[in-house]
């Protein structure tokens, strides 16, 4: 698997997604030995209205799962080696339920989805998976009932608003597409603005790497007009309040809370929150021009930021 930047895209756009239903673990190590899940995702088993637009993936997300998503095609020794991290994960499950004496049903043990954009025939005949159309439609393949195991072929999946969050992980067409339709959702949709806070990080991550493939400029095309739109708010927003507060405490002084504003929307777009760390950058970065910190925050990392600026 591309471990570096469209795994941790994946781990941290499940997570944004799942997060409000219950705790959510990335990279969960097992204990066998030094493994880790991408996500692990633990539920509650209560109700939640939430639950309900993540359509396709917030069914996943009805019973305690984990996730191992791929941005190539997985192959049979990755698809082998998930499960083995899953029958650490079960085992580990069943041990703490003992211990505790809790009785759990059959279905409260978690389950597997294997996330892949795409799977040959040869391979999905291989795990001798079947379908369940009727009650899962296309591009879901379940391994044996005890193994409590799907593969979802995500390109396979019918182009409708029920699987949108899942074709997002897709790639080249698949998931260009899915972030027009993803665009086209009224702007206060609450999963709309944090999937994009996700995928405008990988894109400005993917812009520094050097080894970038189609795949990698198509959505950055796709993405380009998002980010220079997210961009243009902020700098608004950064305006209006500079000359608000600016009226107050003087025109020099208002341009720069205007622009120490406009330097604050633009971490939150490209890091998606503003923590304590990075405010400590926010006053070094307002002594350059717009032109210089706009740049800068669109091509370097948190960790190059951090390290420039926060001496």
């Amino acid at each position: 698997m591309s471990r570096f930047p469209h795994d941790e895209f994946a781990k941290d756009y499940l997570k944004v997604l799942l997060e409000p239903l219950v705790k959510v673990d990335t990279s969960r190590k097992v204990k066998a030995e030094i493994r880790e899940i991408d996500v692990y995702f633990a539920r509650s088993f209560q109700v939640d209205s939430n639950i309900e637009g993540l359509g396709l993936l917030g069914r996943f997300a009805e019973t305690s799962a984990l996730f191992e998503a791929f941005r190539n095609a997985a192959q049979p020794d990755e698809i082998i080696s998930c499960m083995n991290k899953y029958f650490d994960t079960y085992f580990e499950f069943k041990r703490q339920n003992k211990d505790n004496e809790k009785e759990q049903s059959q279905a409260d043990v978690p389950k597997l989805w294997i996330l892949s954009p795409t799977a040959s025939e040869i391979i999905l005949n291989g795990f001798n998976t079947t379908k369940d159309e009727k009650n899962w439609g296309k591009g879901i393949y379940f391994l044996g009932s005890f193994l409590r195991t799907a593969i979802v072929v995500i390109h396979q999946l019918p182009v409708t608003q029920d699987t949108l969050w899942l074709r997002l992980l897709g790639r080249g067409k698949v998931q260009a597409k899915a972030v027009e339709e993803l665009e086209a959702l009224p702007e206060d949709n609450p999963l709309r603005s944090k999937a994009f806070d996700v995928l405008l990080n990988l894109k400005a991550t993917l812009e520094l790497n050097n080894k970038k493939n189609k795949d990698d400029e198509r959505l950055i095309m796709a993405l380009s007009p998002i980010y220079s739109q997210k961009l243009a708010e902020a700098r608004q927003e950064g305006r209006q309040e500079g000359r608000q507060e600016g009226r107050q405490e003087g025109r020099q002084e208002g341009r720069q809370i205007e622009r120490r504003t406009t330097i604050e929307n633009l971490l939150r777009t490209r890091f998606g929150s503003l923590d304590e760390e990075l405010r400590t950058i926010v006053e070094p970065l307002s002594v350059l021009s717009p032109e210089e910190f706009s740049v800068l925050l669109l091509q370097s990392s948190r960790e190059e930021l951090l390290a420039r600026f926060n001496q």
